[in-house]
């Protein structure tokens, strides 16, 4: 194997990003920009994992997936963005070989786990609403684990074989890659052989990964909206409803740019669109998670009030 991959990056040391616009203006604007949207990211999750760390009523298996969510979408934006704020600035867009490769594997490992993270924390939300009597036996804390430690290994073993798959092909440019980041479908674009195993896999990977995952939370969500149609009240009918289909909205901006990314022909391939879809699925995506999911929700708010409080009171 390591003969074979030998032979096949022969030729290729390293690949340039390509990024963005070339006029310094405009990079200089979208630099601010994504600066300041992943420091946003950053203190968003990480205020949702100290807040659920901290306040015990948060203990609960909603928190806690909410809490592994966090620490993904701050590992999945740290993936691509620091390095397409340093290719803003600097005129050397050079990314290794190697560093491909590791970027690659650990941006799949991270966005599959996220697209299982979100069918479970539907099923979690629908096991709550529609068998509140047995939502603490089948949410029980080693359930919980045994359904994230699944979740883990599903991802390592598909990003494996995405990026196995994908790095195996021998390049040999010019190696530019027309994106801000070691994407399977841009890279794949450079392979100086025909693609299409690689466009099959991908179709169905995609399919076991994406849709099935999507599937499940669609299901999810049409017991829960039966089950919230029951309710008497309409104030609680509605406030229900809407916190659904918020949760849905988020879901909708990962899993439809994925899809569309991840599981057309080689042929349908157009590198701007392309950034763009990985903008809303890689970095909008991780902004909007602990707004929607968890900055909203009256029991984070009231465990960020009582540790202010109690700060106050310490001083």
């Amino acid at each position: 194997m390591q003969s074979l991959s030998k032979e096949n990056h022969s030729d290729v040391s390293e690949f340039i990003l390509l990024g963005f616009s070339s006029e310094l203006q405009v990079r200089m604007a979208l630099f601010i920009f994504f600066l300041l949207l992943y420091l946003t990211t950053l203190l968003g999750n990480g205020l949702i994992i100290t807040l659920i760390y901290l306040d015990s009523r948060l203990q609960t298996p909603m928190y806690f997936f909410l809490s592994i969510l966090s620490l993904v979408d701050m590992s999945y934006v740290t993936t691509t963005v620091p390095q397409m704020l340093v290719n803003m600035v600097c005129p050397r867009r050079t990314i290794s070989w190697g560093a491909c490769v590791a970027q690659m594997f650990i941006f799949l490992v991270l966005g599959i786990a996220e697209c299982i993270l979100y069918a479970i924390m539907a099923y979690d939300r629908y096991v709550a609403v529609c068998f509140p009597l047995q939502y603490t036996l089948h949410m029980s804390r080693p359930t919980c684990i045994k359904m994230v430690t699944v979740c883990w290994s599903i991802s390592i073993t598909g990003a494996l074989i995405y990026t196995v798959f994908t790095m195996h092909l021998p390049y040999c440019g010019p190696c530019k890659i027309n994106h801000f980041f070691c994407e399977v479908p841009a890279v794949l674009k450079l392979a100086c052989t025909d693609t299409y195993l690689n466009d099959h896999l991908d179709f169905i990977l995609g399919f076991i990964l994406l849709l099935v995952p999507m599937s499940l939370i669609l299901a999810s969500y049409v017991r829960i909206f039966a089950s919230i149609l029951r309710i008497r009240s309409s104030q609680g009918r509605l406030k229900s409803f809407f916190t659904c289909a918020s949760h849905i909205t988020v879901v909708t901006m990962f899993y439809g740019p994925a899809m569309m990314m991840y599981m057309r022909p080689g042929s349908w391939y157009d590198p701007e669109q392309d950034k763009k879809l990985a903008l809303f699925y890689n970095v909008v995506s991780a902004f909007l998670n602990p707004i929607i999911y968890s900055l909203r929700n009256k029991e984070v708010k009231g465990a960020f009030l009582k540790i202010l409080g109690d700060r106050g009171t310490a001083q």
